[in-house]
């Protein structure tokens, strides 16, 4: 087990008011955090079901989440900003592992495939990277991560992949980069996940299951 790379997943319990709070004009406070933990419920249903990498929630505080998930499992952010935050938690999966890698729980198109992927790649160069469609990035697995490495980046903008690789590259890193996915952060991005979860029917069977109740899918789709 202690072989088998981190997948760690980044997110908050979810709590009304508190989580997507982008979305809460159009969802309401309960709908936007009952899309947070269906999200969440299908990333670490994917992460569980990836051979060769083992799942931690890597999480701001203690609250309820949507899996049973073990104590040993749940990893406590720690650090002034979100760059600190990613090193602290990169760093302790490298302490069991050869490599690590962190997520979002915004990506429901993420598959095990791209995981496998991230994986074997992991393999052949020093990082790998996936973009998010709004310029963050969805998933960065490491090798090694010094402090520093992403300090000072420029978090939650439309530049923050490419300063990270940017970054990486400063440093001397060979990476691999994967298909791009979206996020799901803004109302916009409602329209984006209804128009995937009707092209790939099998796809992240929770968040289906709650665009069906708020009718963002109609029975059929």
């Amino acid at each position: 087990m202690a072989s088998m790379i981190p997948v760690c997943i980044f997110a908050k319990p979810p709590e009304c008011g508190k989580v997507k709070t982008r979305l809460i004009e159009k969802l309401g406070e309960t709908g936007a955090s009952s899309l947070a933990a269906v999200m969440f419920q299908d990333i670490w249903d994917v992460v569980t079901a990836c051979s060769g990498v083992r799942p931690v929630l890597a999480t701001t505080a203690e609250g309820t989440f949507p899996v049973p998930i073990e104590r040993e499992q749940i990893w406590l952010q720690a650090g002034d900003c979100l760059g600190v935050r990613l090193e602290n938690i990169l760093r302790r999966g490298l302490d069991s592992a050869y490599a690590a890698i962190a997520i979002g729980a915004d990506s429901p198109s993420l598959t095990i495939s791209h995981l496998e992927t991230a994986v074997q790649e992991l393999d052949q160069h020093d990082a790998v990277i996936g973009r998010s469609l709004d310029g963050g990035f969805y998933l960065l697995g490491v090798r090694q991560c010094e402090d520093g490495l992403l300090a000072e980046l420029p978090w939650s903008t439309s530049q923050t992949a490419e300063a990270t690789i940017a970054r990486l590259k400063e440093r001397g890193r060979t990476m691999h980069e994967l298909t791009p996915l979206f996020d799901v952060d803004v109302p916009d991005d409602l329209e984006l996940l209804a128009a995937y979860l009707v092209a790939n029917p099998q796809a992240a069977p929770a968040t289906r299951a709650w665009a069906k109740s708020i009718g963002l899918l109609k029975d059929g789709d």
